[in-house]
């Protein structure tokens, strides 16, 4: 049995699931929507969860944690989550991007463009193919803007785009030019049972590993990127993001 969870938009998702073979059965599938915080959810619902399938902790096979990119402060809270839930018991711990969990709820055989919110007039891209339930990453995820989304799509007709970001930005995407028919209706987040599908654990618990694990950042921070205060010490922003 494995706890998968994303933090990486405003949405929580919590999932309990279980693998059967190559099949992956869930269990159960907890939303918390916001104004709900995350931060003051996450505990209650995961002992909740564990204790209506009358299970602890210590009887999972591991954690699945979706690594973003997205909400940065979501993703501070999901992981710290999850480190701190391992570093208890000695769980097993695996990351997947939330973007190709996404993918995973997208049409077969196409270019998928899944789309997540990164800051006002930013949005965050990540394209994959499916095949089944597997995804190949076509590119490396980056941040762009809505213009330059709607280029990246024109360049590529076959393409159709996904993603939590079409809530508030697929009328900027059809004035930029996209034809609406290839703006997909859901998922408006990433869900829990993909991070759980696409997730593989190690095969032994690893302290070095586990503090290892990071979100995966394809820019900096607001505050980092504010001129008005001076870097902190240690690595450059820059040093942690992205390049894949």
């Amino acid at each position: 049995m494995l706890l998968a969870l994303d933090t990486s938009t405003l949405t929580l998702s919590l999932a309990l699931v279980e693998r059967q073979g190559d099949a992956l059965r869930t269990v159960e599938h907890v939303v918390v929507l916001p104004p709900e915080k995350q931060s003051e959810a996450l505990p209650g619902v995961v002992g909740e969860l564990l204790t209506r399938h009358g299970l602890k902790l210590t009887d999972l096979e591991g954690l699945a944690v979706g690594l973003g990119p997205g909400s940065f402060t979501g993703l501070r809270i999901g992981l710290a989550t999850v480190k701190s839930l391992a570093y208890a018991t000695g769980l097993r711990v695996a990351g997947a991007s939330s973007l190709a969990a996404v993918a995973l709820e997208g049409p077969e055989g196409v270019p998928l463009f899944c789309l997540a919110v990164a800051r006002r007039d930013d949005l965050y891209l990540g394209a994959y193919r499916r095949t089944g339930h597997t995804v190949e990453a076509l590119s490396g995820e980056t941040a762009m803007s809505p213009e330059e989304v709607a280029q990246r799509m024109a360049a590529e007709p076959g393409a159709v785009a996904l993603g939590p970001a079409l809530t508030d930005y697929r009328q900027a995407l059809e004035k930029h030019g996209v034809a609406p028919h290839r703006l997909l209706s859901g998922p408006a987040f990433p869900s829990a049972v993909e991070v759980g599908r696409l997730a593989r654990l190690p095969d032994a618990y690893s302290m070095q590993a586990l503090f290892a694990l990071e979100p995966h950042y394809v820019r900096a921070s607001e505050p980092e990127r504010n001129p008005k205060f001076p870097p902190l010490p240690g690595p450059a922003p820059t040093s942690r993001l992205r390049e894949d």
